[in-house]
């Protein structure tokens, strides 16, 4: 249960538009962590202060305070998604650490192609904190590249994510066209057309393998799985370790016998579960 900020004020800074003060900062990351898992730690103030003043200001809301108090309460229930939304962090880009989409076009698909024999031409994947849609449109690129006969399967990417404006904008596909740059021409030319001045759309080929939905990885999740593939990179880092531990043996009871999990770079699973086997540069295979 979230309480309400208590009524000490002990500024952050004096100078700043609105007072905010350690109370309300601890109220609000408290929040965070009860609601996403998500723990801010001590020294993200600044952050807060910066994303939420928007907020504020929108709101006509006088204090940081009088702020707290309103999400706290019946009233402020729609904020509360607003907050949340402000306060996750998203920083993506298409074929962000590459070596994962290699993995899996050279050895991932290869043996689920093998399974198929037996389970049939059917393919899941899963994109957990897939932020504004680069990461699965990433996969479906994947997919279409190195699977000609993809028009033969039954596959689908799930896309997820707690901040319901990046699954918006995530499942429009449109992008600046500076997202592009870096990639090569024959696949920025191939999957992405024009669409309006300075701006990009993702192909309706590659769109239609993907379903965007909104979900918190603390809540309960809705897909029974089996998946043979989940990409979870650069999301653990803001759960402390017990959040981890839950959160990954979640993960391997979704996945099928010898799936694939992707993980940030700045991330391990040493110490949390013992349910995967590190193949190399965070590609982990389930084994339990």
């Amino acid at each position: 249960m979230i309480s309400k900020a208590s009524t000490s004020a002990d500024p952050v800074a004096d100078d700043r538009e609105f007072t905010f003060s350690t109370d309300d900062y601890a109220f609000l990351a408290r929040l965070l962590k009860e609601k996403t898992g998500i723990d801010l730690g001590p020294s993200k103030q600044n952050m807060v202060y910066a994303r939420l003043a928007k907020r504020l200001r929108k709101l006509h809301i006088p204090s940081f305070r009088a702020y707290c108090d309103f999400i706290a309460s019946p009233e402020g229930i729609d904020e509360l998604g607003a907050t949340l939304n402000a306060l996750t962090t998203n920083l993506t880009k298409f074929f962000r650490e590459n070596h994962h989409f290699e993995h899996l076009a050279d050895q991932g698909l290869s043996e689920i192609r093998s399974r198929a024999a037996t389970a049939g031409k059917k393919l899941r994947i899963w994109s957990a904190g897939c932020s504004s849609g680069e990461e699965p449109y990433s996969i479906a690129i994947t997919l279409r590249r190195a699977m000609p006969d993809i028009g033969q399967w039954d596959a689908k990417i799930l896309a997820t994510d707690i901040d319901t404006e990046m699954v918006r904008r995530g499942n429009e596909g449109i992008y600046n066209a500076e997202a592009l740059e870096g990639m090569a021409p024959d696949l920025r030319e191939k999957y992405f057309e024009q669409h309006g001045p300075g701006k990009v759309r993702v192909k309706a080929e590659v769109r239609q393998l993907i379903s965007f939905k909104h979900l918190n990885l603390m809540a309960q999740w809705p897909m029974k799985g089996p998946f043979d593939v989940i990409f979870c990179r650069n999301v653990v880092i803001y759960f402390d370790k017990d959040t981890q531990r839950v959160l990954f043996d979640r993960y391997a009871n979704l996945l099928v016998p010898g799936g694939f999990l992707y993980i940030g770079h700045s991330e391990n699973l040493f110490g949390i579960t013992e349910r995967f086997k590190l193949l190399g540069r965070n590609i982990h295979r389930k084994i339990a």
